[in-house]
């Protein structure tokens, strides 16, 4: 049910903003919007799901943005993530997705920060924390905030041509290695690579979250395994049905010793999760299937290879572009400049960024 919550007074030639408390009323507007964004954590599919696991009843405050056209030109996911002791403002998705923001077509930078802008004047609050905001935008500027954390976002641009066209590309070392990991491995063994599908989507999933712990063990803050499985899940089932969900094994002598798990949405592959077996660590089989998956994406279509936040080395050994992401912090009264400036503060203590990630994924 769409209720209007309020107008932003910034003028009268300022676009509508229209404040709505479900994720229904512009479903099939959102739909569009996101498939122009180019963006799979923009879509409706992640946003709902999202919201349904963590939510918690808080309210929801999504701003839909009008052109002078009376097109929807944005939608900004928000809601009101704490009333005490800050009115805090915050995107739906955040702690598990990359690149939040404003859902608005792809390239149309000004709109996207416009957008935001207008729905943050819209709704009355302290404080916005928009946690992994593109950084090839000055959203701080914009918002008149501050960035208060940055990291990676490396992306491989996959050209027209063949997957020999795109090895020919890459340095001799790559491609002797390419065949030497490949080789080494077929000698001795049985390689295969296995892609999950409606037989095998289940039994795939449970390789996956155990080849993701075996590989990083125990580890504070993930959000793809442990409370957070069964969001990972169920978005994995939806993914499968809308053909977005690319789930890739690597089976020796008929066990799964690694696993890649991403999405294709429109032209763009997001790599959103890994696990490995590190009893085969020194045979390199990550890298083995990173390249297949990268060659798999170029074949289906995609013109990017989206490595998502970090800056691990593995996600630089190709010729990537990093337009970086960015958390910023925005005030919009005097209590939220104080909480601006002590989030910048957590920054440099001592375990800052765990403390961070940790509110983020709160």
């Amino acid at each position: 049910m769409i209720a209007a919550l309020g107008i932003p007074t910034r003028g009268g030639d300022a676009p509508p903003v229209e404040l709505v408390s479900g994720l229904e009323a512009y479903r099939d507007t959102w739909i569009e919007l996101a498939e122009a964004a180019r963006n799979v954590f923009a879509t409706w599919e992640w946003n709902d799901l999202w919201w349904r696991h963590y939510g918690d009843g808080r309210p929801l405050r999504i701003a839909v943005v009008r052109g002078e056209d009376d097109e929807v030109e944005a939608i900004v996911p928000l809601f009101l993530w704490s009333r005490r002791p800050l009115r805090t403002l915050r995107l739906i998705g955040h702690g598990h997705g990359d690149r939040l923001g404003p859902i608005s077509r792809d390239g149309e930078a000004a709109a996207a920060v416009n957008a935001l802008r207008l729905a943050l004047a819209t709704e009355r609050h302290d404080v916005f924390v928009g946690d992994w905001l593109g950084g090839d935008r000055d959203w701080a500027g914009a918002l008149g905030g501050r960035t208060v954390r940055t990291t990676g976002y490396p992306i491989l641009p996959l050209r027209e041509g063949s997957w020999l066209d795109f090895l020919d590309a890459r340095s001799r070392r790559f491609r002797k290695s390419v065949r030497h990991t490949r080789n080494r491995l077929d000698r001795d063994h049985e390689v295969a690579f296995r892609a999950a599908d409606e037989t095998t989507l289940e039994a795939d999933l449970d390789d996956a979250f155990r080849l993701h712990r075996a590989r990083f063990r125990t580890h504070s803050g993930c959000l793809f395994c442990g409370a957070h499985e069964r969001f990972q899940r169920e978005f994995a089932r939806v993914a499968f049905e809308r053909g977005w969900l690319r789930l890739l094994l690597l089976v020796i002598d008929g066990a799964p010793v690694a696993c890649e798990y991403g999405f294709q949405f429109q032209d763009a592959y997001f790599a959103y999760q890994g696990g490995r077996n590190p009893a085969w660590d020194r045979h390199s089989v990550g890298f083995l299937l990173e390249v297949e998956s990268i060659r798999r994406a170029l074949e289906e279509g995609a013109t990017e290879y989206r490595f998502l936040g970090g800056e691990e080395g593995y996600k630089y050994r190709y010729p990537t572009h990093d337009p970086r992401l960015e958390t910023v912090v925005a005030p919009a009264t005097r209590r939220g400049r104080a909480a601006a400036t002590g989030l910048a503060t957590v920054l440099r203590l001592p375990g800052g960024k765990d403390l961070l990630r940790k509110i983020g994924s709160a």
